[in-house]
């Protein structure tokens, strides 16, 4: 079923897990490894606008998830039914199809309206994030200046990597330090992807809930 990995928001925004990285000694020096989604997630800028999205955008998220559990009822004994009617014998794609359809076409709908209720949330997120990651890049040089590195890794690109060789938490120190704040009320005409600079980082508070997580097949 569609998770809408797409969006940013939970349809109730729960605080992300946490990501810290391990602490760099002063000097690394030669090759480091780094995260930038995480050096976002965990940064002061994200942690206020995260409680501010959430208080003000409270009524809605809390709308949202009213309904994805409303959904989740609504879906279970189709699920099952569909379930059952898989596991008899002679079932066929061809016999099972109609109720999979009607499963499908009813998720895609519910998931639909989840996104709408939480739109003006997913928007204020990301316009917050985005004014966080326009200075990433600047944070990024900096922190490898400062740690003598000459070659700077994602932690996922490396076979084997020292815990004093990651300087994440270098790079959210720079983060501090150049964006302390941000808003979370985006101007009138903003889209994402409007802002100059920075890489795009996403910070991982951020799949919407589906609207169940028990998946149909579509077939034998």
């Amino acid at each position: 079923m569609t998770t809408f990995k797409h969006l940013l928001l939970a349809v109730a925004l729960v605080a992300p897990a946490t990501l810290t990285a391990p602490a760099a000694t002063a000097q690394v020096g030669g090759v480091a490894v780094a995260d930038p989604e995480a050096a976002v997630a965990n940064s002061k800028a994200w942690a206020t606008a995260r409680t501010q999205i959430q208080t003000q955008y409270k009524a809605q998220l809390d709308q949202a998830n009213t309904r994805r559990q409303a959904i989740q009822t609504e879906l279970q004994p189709l699920v099952a039914a569909y379930q059952k009617a898989a596991a008899a014998p002679g079932a066929t794609e061809a016999s099972l199809r109609t109720q999979a359809q009607a499963i499908q076409t009813r998720e895609q709908t519910a998931n639909a309206e989840l996104q709408r209720l939480t739109a003006p949330a997913s928007r204020a997120q990301s316009y917050a994030i985005e004014q966080i990651s326009a200075k990433l890049q600047d944070a990024v040089s900096a922190a490898a200046r400062a740690k003598n590195v000459s070659l700077l890794l994602r932690p996922n690109a490396a076979l084997f990597a020292n815990p004093t060789a990651d300087i994440t938490s270098a790079i959210t120190a720079e983060l501090d330090r150049t964006v302390p704040t941000v808003g979370i009320t985006p101007p009138a005409n903003w889209q994402p992807g409007q802002q100059d600079g920075g890489a795009a980082a996403a910070a991982p508070a951020a799949t919407p809930a589906p609207a169940t997580n028990n998946r149909a097949p579509t077939g034998r």
